[in-house]
């Protein structure tokens, strides 16, 4: 679980770093954001998946929909608190990096 989200940073920065000289301090700043905004929700979660996996009891599915459902809320919650804050969003940036940070499970994939 943690390795692809290593992966997500990774993806972020990646993207972060090619949006800068391509589009500025503003589009590679919008990169991060967006990167940021996908793989924080998603590392909380698998904490938490991790911390309920190690109770005496175990885990149950409703941890799981639950936190998915969070986790979802807190992505869209972050992207909508990032366009309202601040207004140099460079969205081809953002959207980008948002693609790259949630598509990076298949590299995990492809490396195992």
């Amino acid at each position: 679980m943690f390795r692809i989200i290593g992966l997500q940073i990774l993806a972020t920065l990646i993207v972060a770093l090619a949006a800068w000289p391509l589009g500025g301090v503003n589009a590679a700043m919008s990169a991060l954001l967006g990167g940021v905004a996908c793989f924080v929700p998603n590392a909380l979660f698998a904490l938490r998946l991790s911390m309920a996996a190690r109770r005496p009891q175990g885990s149950d599915m409703a941890v799981f929909f639950v936190g998915e459902f969070v986790k979802i809320g807190s992505t869209v919650a972050l992207l909508v608190l990032i366009a309202w804050l601040w207004q140099d969003v460079v969205w081809l940036a953002l959207i980008v990096a948002v693609i790259a940070a949630l598509k990076s499970y298949l590299i995990a994939l492809l490396i195992r």
